[in-house]
């Protein structure tokens, strides 16, 4: 999303580090340069204007123009300023002593809402809490059995609600069920419409003031730039938001939304849906976003995500292998499984900094479907072939190409990078044990 403002941030920084000593003027052509970036990036002018002076005042002043690296403060001037402008500290979500805390979900119809509340409720499991999901969008045809599939699919438990229509009742109805079915959270995912208008704001006042909502969550889709802005602006002078949930922000928007919406508004992002899969929903956290766009990676993110997908006893067997040179062709497809399961490799590659042999990693287009190409050659291989890769000689290597679809080339290209990244590997682990058994305890 945020690609082209980061390669032009980038590129002002470069130029930058390239001077001495800074001059004001350097400074003001930077600053040109940053503000017409932001804009292009269809961030709020206004937010724009504000950012631009602040980081300006700091910029010009005289430790900053004095110091043997003014390139770098001006640097870190932008990166705490911008992480400012997206809302400082990562927020988290409000659960206060009453059972159980409900939250609202609220927002535009097409926004991405009923999708949400799943994804929210699935982070809320896996988080220590128990989530009861309940929809009262009572005018959109299957606007229920879209959340009833959602849950089924998520293993939560859905107030059904047949036959009612009146949203004040389900609400009730759904708030007993959920304190009898032990659960601390009640997911309400409310109506939307494809603009605000004064009948929706009514109905959801009514179920605020009825409810008592410790969260009342907009859903915003970052595609939608600034109108998600304005739209957000306007449910919180009707209703008083808590936070935003920002939706495709894994798509191709320029990011004005992202980096407006606290601004403009007040509220914090709280979440990001970064894909259509249930799991794709992350905290959002503004210090990671910004290392991100200023190409310094998000490390932290990624070794959550590792965390989160790769299973420990295996990642230790796997050490092992690497060690005793018995790392198989079977391990290097379980290995591909297991990259796959951290999410889509051109966000995972978007992750890591763009320096040394990181650099210009965010801009490689990975085709998923070779990956996919891999998996089927290995599994076109003989449970002996995957453990001894020297016996596939040229027969079987027509064999296996046939067997998965591909070409003899594609399975040649196969072994070759088995046995590269197997000799790296060894390498590394070698290296590591080599240094562990110098240090001294």
């Amino acid at each position: 999303m945020f690609d082209q403002l980061s390669q032009k941030l980038q590129r002002v920084f470069k130029n930058l580090r390239g001077e001495g000593r800074l001059t004001a003027e350097h400074i003001e052509e930077a600053l040109k340069e940053i503000r017409m970036a932001l804009l292009e990036a269809d961030v709020n002018f206004k937010v724009v204007k504000q950012f631009v002076e602040s980081v300006k005042i700091k910029a010009l002043g005289q430790d900053v123009l004095s110091s043997l690296t003014p390139g770098q403060q001006v640097i870190k001037i932008v990166r705490d300023e911008l992480v400012e402008m997206l809302g400082g500290e990562s927020a988290s979500l409000n659960f206060p002593a009453k059972r159980p805390n409900v939250f609202l979900i609220v927002g535009l119809q097409g926004s991405g809402k009923t999708t949400s509340t799943g994804k929210l409720a699935r982070w809320l499991n896996r988080n220590g809490h128990r989530a009861f999901l309940l929809s009262i969008d009572i005018y959109r045809p299957a606007a229920r059995a879209q959340l009833a599939i959602l849950a089924k699919d998520l293993g939560v438990p859905v107030y059904p609600g047949v036959g009612a229509e009146d949203p004040l009742k389900l609400c009730r109805a759904a708030m007993r069920e959920a304190e009898n079915s032990g659960c601390d959270v009640l997911l309400i995912d409310t109506a939307g419409r494809l603009h605000i208008d004064e009948q929706l704001m009514q109905e959801l006042r009514q179920v605020k003031q009825a409810v008592g909502p410790a969260e009342i969550l907009f859903v915003a889709d970052a595609m939608t730039g600034q109108d998600a802005v304005k739209s957000a602006q306007e449910f919180h002078t009707q209703l008083g938001l808590t936070g935003v949930i920002l939706t495709k922000m894994d798509g191709d928007a320029r990011g004005g939304a992202a980096l407006s919406i606290k601004a403009v508004t007040g509220q914090p992002v709280k979440f990001v849906g970064v894909g259509e899969k249930a799991d794709a929903l992350e905290p959002f956290h503004p210090d990671r976003l910004v290392s991100r766009i200023l190409g310094m990676g998000d490390v932290l993110s990624l070794i959550e995500k590792a965390q989160e997908a790769i299973d420990q006893e295996q990642a230790v067997e796997l050490e092992k292998k690497f060690r005793e040179d018995s790392f198989t062709l079977e391990d290097f497809r379980d290995q591909l499984r297991q990259m796959r399961k951290l999410g889509p490799l051109e966000q995972i590659l978007g992750m890591l900094p763009q320096v040394g042999p990181f650099k210009d990693l965010n801009r490689v287009k990975v085709d998923e479907k070779e990956l996919l190409h891999v998996e089927a050659i290995i599994n076109s291989m003989t449970p002996k072939e995957r453990a001894h890769h020297q016996i596939i000689n040229g027969s079987r290597r027509k064999r296996i190409a046939r067997g998965s679809g591909t070409s003899v080339q594609k399975v040649n290209q196969l072994l070759k990078q088995y046995v590269q990244a197997r000799k790296m590997m060894k390498q590394m682990s070698s290296g590591m044990m080599g240094r562990l058994g110098r240090m001294k305890f």
